[in-house]
């Protein structure tokens, strides 16, 4: 039987299991990454390689060594070196001694024909294509269901009334979905989730300062890779809404919850009308968005390196004046630490708060007179 892992992206992983599983694949499911992923990706590939180049290449080497044999991962389009990670990590193991398959799967749009067989190809089941096509809704019905509890532990959190009740609320959500394999347990398992997470005490009269995650996209859902912090600014009163989701990504990132229902790209235009790869247009569209919804401020995550978000990094400042929402920027590495970020994120937060009570002053000021 095959031995399929991927990457660790988020919990995404779980929808990912249950669809190789089905398919008649055995799943060497990828480790959280932590200090041993980290140092073995750093041994192994370029000096100059993106933090989750190393981190996925850690990852790899871990899940090898329990058996694994076969790496099934995405490329990339646009000029991004992410579209040729696949490939190289597959030659560092194979240089390693490592005889490992990659099936690596493009854009579906742009390749159908290629993620057709690429699917066959996993498909040691022999599961027919009707089969095939409900699995992947499953998939993409668990992942909606899963992306909607960490939503909602975003929104929650800040206002818990005792520290962590809602992060051990979102794992045992995630347990539960990861147990639901049929449409109907998916179901069950969501409103199980939703419930737990209404029945958590919070005061909903705390006000509580809303900010923007942006940037690279591994390290926006991969919390291991950003040092969880959204967890960090949730316990700090912040209520975050990320700008990429698995599932919102994938249906190109559209802002249906915007009045002006502004795509990113739209909202980028004047600003950086050119692809530049990855995730640097989305980074200008969605702080742009932030800025029109009154949001207090955005975060900006993205990889040493990384030169897509370079650049939307250089446009960032004329946006934030323009648009009148502070903006805070982390280029992460190996390197970077825990406890200077927090020092960086409870300055930024309490710049925010007294910006926000300075307007509401001025504000009842204004109507005073």
């Amino acid at each position: 039987m095959r031995k399929v892992t991927f990457p660790h992206m988020g919990h995404s992983y779980i929808a990912f299991k249950m669809a190789m599983e089905e398919m008649g694949n055995e799943v060497i499911i990828p480790p959280r990454p932590g200090k041993e992923t980290l140092d073995l990706g750093v041994k192994y590939a370029p000096e100059f390689a993106c933090l989750p180049y190393k981190v996925l290449l850690g990852t790899y080497l871990q899940t090898v060594a329990k058996g694994m044999d076969t790496i099934v991962t995405s490329g990339g389009v646009g000029p991004c070196r992410a579209g040729h990670y696949a490939h190289l990590h597959q030659a560092i193991l194979h240089n390693l001694g490592y005889n490992v398959n990659l099936i690596c799967f493009e854009p579906p749009k742009r390749h159908p024909i290629d993620f057709y067989r690429k699917v066959q190809s996993l498909n040691n089941a022999k599961l027919s294509i009707s089969s095939i096509i409900k699995l992947l809704k499953r998939g993409w019905h668990k992942l909606k269901a899963l992306d909607h509890m960490e939503k909602l532990s975003h929104q929650i959190r800040p206002r818990e009334l005792k520290r962590g009740t809602t992060s051990k609320v979102y794992l045992q959500a995630q347990r539960w979905l990861d147990e639901a394999r049929t449409h109907t347990e998916i179901k069950v398992a969501e409103a199980e989730g939703v419930k737990a997470f209404n029945d958590i005490p919070q005061d909903s009269e705390r006000k509580v300062i809303k900010v923007g995650l942006v940037g690279e996209i591994y390290v926006l859902l991969e919390p291991a890779s950003n040092l969880e912090i959204e967890e960090t600014l949730g316990h700090m009163g912040v209520e975050v809404e990320r700008s990429l989701f698995l599932t919102g990504w994938t249906v190109d990132n559209l802002q249906k919850n915007t009045e002006e229902l502004m795509t990113v790209t739209e909202a980028a235009q004047p600003y950086l009308p050119e692809l530049i790869g990855g995730h640097g247009r989305d980074t200008i569209g969605h702080t742009v968005i932030y800025g029109k919804r009154k949001f207090d401020g955005v975060i900006q995550i993205a990889p040493f390196t990384c030169i897509p978000e370079i650049v939307a990094r250089t446009i960032l400042p004329k946006v934030s004046k323009l648009h009148d929402i502070p903006v805070l920027t982390f280029f992460l590495d190996e390197q970077t630490g825990k406890a200077g970020m927090v020092t960086r994120l409870e300055a930024f937060v309490d710049l925010l708060k007294r910006k926000k009570q300075n307007i509401s002053i001025s504000q009842t000021a204004t109507t005073l007179n």
